[in-house]
């Protein structure tokens, strides 16, 4: 069994579908907010993508019991032909068989002692019959003991899928709380390049409006046409 610590490679969706549950939360939200580029939200999702077997670490022990579900859930390898397809019949046919060739030997034996009673055979006859009676029955009740495990045992699944689900929810649960939330929130705290994007996309687009609605020179009129000298200007 793999190291629960690490993420397994068929669970990484359910790591990207926890990620983008915390990258809608309020605070984050509004770090995205201030950057109209988008390209905090790049940078946090990559972050927490490759550091990924970090964040999961903090909830190993749902993510160790949720594997071990997962697993007990895998069906085993399948019997062999001969076993799988010998027994099922055998299990349908002795019984009809057995009951059959007792009421055969049963009436078969009562005709002959109506028409011969002093021969051993019909008597023999019937004792097979009995004993062929009992044959039948054991392996009935035997048939029917095999069919009520199977039901016990498929009765167990949608219980042990029920688990398993829960499982699964309480690993993204403590996941999100205690992980990439966690994760993310000490990226926009901490990490330089997280927050210079943040702030550079900021102040560059302020300035780019202040310049554009404050410069004088853009929307002054120009007082006298090119080429005008001294000479134009009233003595």
């Amino acid at each position: 069994m793999a190291d629960p610590l690490r993420l397994r490679p068929e669970d990484r969706p359910d790591f990207e579908a926890v990620l983008h549950l915390a990258l809608g939360a309020a605070d984050i939200q509004e770090a995205q907010r201030a950057d109209p580029t988008g390209r905090v939200t790049a940078r946090l999702r990559l972050l927490a993508l490759g550091d990924a077997d970090e964040v999961a670490a903090a909830a190993r022990a749902e993510y160790g019991t949720y594997l071990t579900l997962r697993t007990s859930a895998q069906p085993g390898p399948p019997p062999r032909p001969a076993a799988g397809s010998l027994l099922p019949a055998l299990a349908v046919l002795t019984p009809l068989v057995a009951a059959s060739s007792a009421a055969v030997l049963l009436v078969l034996g009562h005709l002959l002692r109506l028409s011969d009673a002093g021969s051993t055979l019909p008597g023999s006859l019937v004792t097979a019959g009995w004993v062929l009676t009992l044959i039948a029955g054991t392996s009935a009740l035997l048939a029917f003991a095999a069919l009520l495990r199977t039901a016990i045992r498929g009765g167990d699944g949608p219980a042990h899928s029920a688990r398993l689900q829960q499982a699964r929810l309480e690993w993204h649960q403590v996941l999100l709380n205690r992980g990439v939330l966690p994760h993310l929130r000490r990226h926009l705290r901490e990490d330089p390049s997280v927050r210079r994007t943040s702030s550079t996309d900021v102040r560059t687009s302020d300035s780019h409006d202040i310049r554009t609605t404050s410069n004088p020179k853009e929307y002054s009129p120009h007082v006298g046409q090119p080429g005008q000298g001294t000479a134009d200007q009233p003595q």
